[in-house]
């Protein structure tokens, strides 16, 4: 009854919002106080704090501006330098393959039959004939000229809503312009939380929190994630002589969200309701037959406009890569984490900039374990190649540099530059013969870094297949590039079909896996982190959740999660579930460290440590994570410690946790122990701090002068032993998940990833409540995420209303 009572309540307050004019619900409504601005019910709060972290993320107005205006400007320079190549330049003539005579006085005989570029290049007046009397060229052209004309409707709204994103920065925020860069996202956050305070943004709830402001903007990415989770996406196809292959590119992402979240037939009503006919368990064959048909008629769609998306990846691609690969052919074998490793890595409530960070961290690590794995026989022919190869590059650059007349040889450009990309490839297959080869703990570093791998990569990271998993995540660029040319072929076919066999499965899940939220709206119950409904008792929740198999997240998510959030966001009060899941992580890791080695000693073993990783240009953090990785391989070793005595083996998970005890003590304001102890720089931050003790920091002991000589550097060291904080944490959760998986299973055995099905009514989530517990957070340099050459593209900026509610109550969406 209560529940019921709730979402009355709820839908009162919607139909309020709708009585606004039409074509007015996305707008800002400003409530003019005298001479003060002031912004009071903001209705469109998905769409106004995702600009508001959009502004910060891209480095203010004219930076996105001036983005804008050169993306309009890349299309045009394509579509005009494509149809001038084709239709206003003689081959014929460039390739000498017809003569040239050039008359008049004054010329050098042999200047006569020279072709000059001018030459090749027909007059305007045939060029414009060529264009008009090919009809496809027209009809490009026009296409073309539509969408540029769409491109240019949206940059002109995305000036004027970002002007005011501005102004709201300025007079609300009191963030000058050219400060903006020395402002972190938490900061920001920070500030926006104390208006709501003061101004009531959202008129519907006295104060916002952290968890409010990343539901909002991260509101159909949870959604995502928790898919990728529960091994509902992305679609895996069976090549012959590839096996199984995970398929995800931006296109084929772009129809997921287009049908799922703000297509006109998407399964949201509004942008941030679920539809009711979705909630109820009654209709679902009927409605994955309507989600079905939906799914038919995107691909159809997809394949009709194959041949101009196909067309457009080709011509980018070859003016985005082709002076690239000439000038460092090696770059194609560069790895990137791939748009499947960035979901499935991806924290719930993790926005984009952390995500990019965390996996920064972890690339270095990830490509010495891809690169320690080379095939002998490969090696051997990649060694005689490259001396094949470059015996005749040498010999014809030493002709080069004796005449350079011979560089007028025909083809002779053409055979340099053949061979220095052979001999760049061929290098790619020689291994280096420094490297240490340690499977095992190079896979342990970069778990460290991305925080999730599954159970049977560990003890298996010398086989082809756990190397072959990791490519997945994990890809070359060159298939990366290769995937995105050919993704306007497949992904019609995956949508027709593949994607519509998992309608059902689909509908259920949503149903099954929506909560609405007062204030917020209806949101993936993933993203709640909340340990009872969604914890998995493998992963130290044992007794805490009530959830099935079914409703468990997979590899630790929900944990996992919300351990990075509280690190994240300090000042947020976890519900009394998260709570008591924190209180009982920090008792096992006392407990643990007490059997674990001291700081001091693998502090004193980094230099080996990192010797041993070969992780040369390591900083502090590195190192303290590479001595807990190594630590156990060196005790078990039997080599004597720093002081020269034997040093009895211990577990990596004891090492991780005599570390996490550590910082967790040295910031004790009164603690009995000297500064030399303290494995954190003694100058923090009022909003870092380890995780264990949020009332008081090493701030709080400090004096005004002190605090004065903390600078940017020292603010970016504290940055990253937060992140290794948080790496240690991921380490430590997954040695004892591994501990208590083998006691019950035994060695060498996994769980295969549990398939998606109806369980009829999912539990409902229990009511938030406020925690004294918090936690560190770590201070994440802004970094922007580029187009699909480089990083995953950034989401189109769709227009999202919002919908508040009163207070923090929350009712369950489960099959009725």
């Amino acid at each position: 009854m209560a529940d019921f009572e709730a979402y009355q309540e709820y839908q009162r307050i919607e139909d309020y919002e709708e009585d606004s004019p039409p074509g007015e619900e996305d707008l800002l409504i400003h409530v003019p106080e005298g001479l003060k601005d002031s912004w009071h019910h903001i209705k469109n709060l998905d769409n106004f704090f995702t600009r508001i972290y959009h502004f910060h993320q891209k480095n203010g107005f004219a930076c996105m501006m001036l983005s804008e205006f050169f993306e309009l400007v890349q299309f045009l320079f394509v579509v005009t330098f494509t149809t001038f190549l084709f239709n206003c330049v003689e081959y014929d003539v460039l390739f000498a393959n017809r003569a040239v005579n050039h008359t008049g006085q004054g010329l050098n005989p042999l200047d006569r039959n020279k072709v000059t570029l001018p030459d090749a290049i027909l007059p305007s007046q045939q060029c414009t004939e060529r264009i008009q009397s090919n009809s496809w060229i027209i009809f490009l052209l026009i296409m073309a000229a539509i969408f540029w004309i769409y491109r240019l409707g949206k940059v002109i709204c995305n000036v004027l809503s970002y002007w005011e994103i501005r102004q709201f920065y300025i007079k609300a925020l009191k963030i000058r312009m050219d400060e903006l860069c020395n402002f972190s996202w938490q900061e920001v956050q920070g500030r926006l939380i104390n208006l709501q305070r003061e101004q009531q943004m959202c008129i519907h709830k006295k104060e916002l929190t952290e968890l409010d402001i990343y539901h909002r903007i991260l509101r159909f990415k949870n959604y995502t994630v928790a898919m990728i989770n529960k091994s509902l996406l992305p679609v895996r196809l069976r090549v012959p002589f590839l096996g199984d292959v995970v398929f995800l590119t931006q296109g084929l992402k772009y129809n997921f969200e287009l049908i799922l979240f703000w297509g006109p037939c998407s399964l949201f009503q509004n942008k941030w309701n679920l539809h009711p006919k979705y909630k109820r368990a009654g209709n679902r064959l009927e409605l994955a037959r309507q989600l079905s048909r939906i799914i038919l008629l995107a691909g159809i769609a997809n394949l009709l406009l194959c041949p101009f998306v196909l067309v457009w990846q080709v011509l980018y691609a070859f003016f985005s890569y082709a002076e690239v690969i000439k000038r460092e052919p090696g770059s194609l074998g560069a790895r990137r984490w791939s748009l499947y490793g960035r979901l499935y890595l991806r924290h719930f409530n993790e926005l984009d900039h952390e995500l990019q960070g965390r996996l920064g961290r972890g690339y270095k690590p990830a490509a010495k374990y891809m690169n320690a794995f080379v095939s002998p026989l490969l090696a051997v022919l990649a060694k005689n190649v490259a001396f094949f190869s470059g015996s005749v590059l040498a010999v014809l650059i030493a002709l080069t540099v004796y005449d350079e007349d011979v560089l007028t040889v025909q083809h002779i450009l053409t055979a340099i530059t053949v061979l220095g990309v052979i001999i760049t490839i061929t290098r790619s297959f020689i291994p280096d013969e420094h490297m240490v080869w340690c499977p095992e703990q190079l896979l342990q570093c970069v778990l460290a870094h991305i925080h999730y791998m599954p159970d049977h990569w560990k003890g298996n990271a010398n086989k082809s297949e756990t190397r072959d998993e990791m490519a997945q995540l994990f890809q070359y660029k060159a298939v990366f590039i290769l995937e995105e040319l050919l993704s306007p072929i497949i992904t019609p076919f995956i949508l027709i079909f593949l994607l519509r066999n998992k309608s059902l499965e689909i509908i259920d899940f949503f149903r099954n896996f929506t909560v609405e939220v007062v204030g917020v709206g209806d949101i993936c119950s993933f993203a709640q982190m909340d340990i009872r409904r969604h914890g998995n008792p493998q992963w130290m929740s044992e007794g805490q959740t009530e959830a099935s198999v079914y409703q468990q997240a997979e590899n630790g998510k929900t944990e996992l999660s919300l351990m990075h959030f509280t690190i994240k966001n300090p000042r947020w009060q976890p519900p009394q579930d998260s709570s008591v899941f924190i209180s009982h992580l920090r008792e096992k890791v006392q407990q643990d460290a007490q059997s674990g080695p001291s700081p001091q000693l693998l502090l004193s073993e980094a230099p080996l440590c990192t010797s041993l990783l070969s992780n040369e240009s390591a900083n502090a953090p590195d190192n303290l994570l590479a001595s807990v990785l190594a630590h156990p391989v060196l005790t078990a070793s039997g080599l004597p410690g720093w002081n020269r005595r034997f040093v009895p083996p211990s577990s990596t998970a004891s090492a991780a946790a005599s570390v996490l005890a550590s910082l967790s003590s040295s910031q004790q304001p009164h603690a009995g122990r000297s500064r030399s102890h303290v494995l954190l720089p003694s100058a923090h931050p009022h909003h870092e701090g380890p995780m264990y003790h949020s009332d008081h920091t090493a701030a709080d002991s400090m004096s005004a002068s002190d605090s004065k000589m903390v600078g940017q550097s020292n603010t970016a060291l504290l940055s990253e032993f937060a992140s290794a904080e948080m790496s240690l944490h991921a380490i430590y959760m997954h040695e004892v998940h591994q501990q208590k998986f083998q006691s019950q299973h035994g060695p060498g055995q996994f769980q295969p990833p549990v398939a998606m099905r109806d369980t009829g009514a999912s539990a409902a989530p229990g009511p938030q409540m406020q925690s004294t517990h918090t936690a560190s957070l770590v201070l994440p340099s802004p970094l922007r995420l580029g187009g699909w050459v480089e990083e995953e593209e950034e989401e189109e900026e769709e227009e999202i209303s919002s919908n508040p509610a009163p207070d923090h109550s929350q009712t369950s969406r489960g099959s009725s």
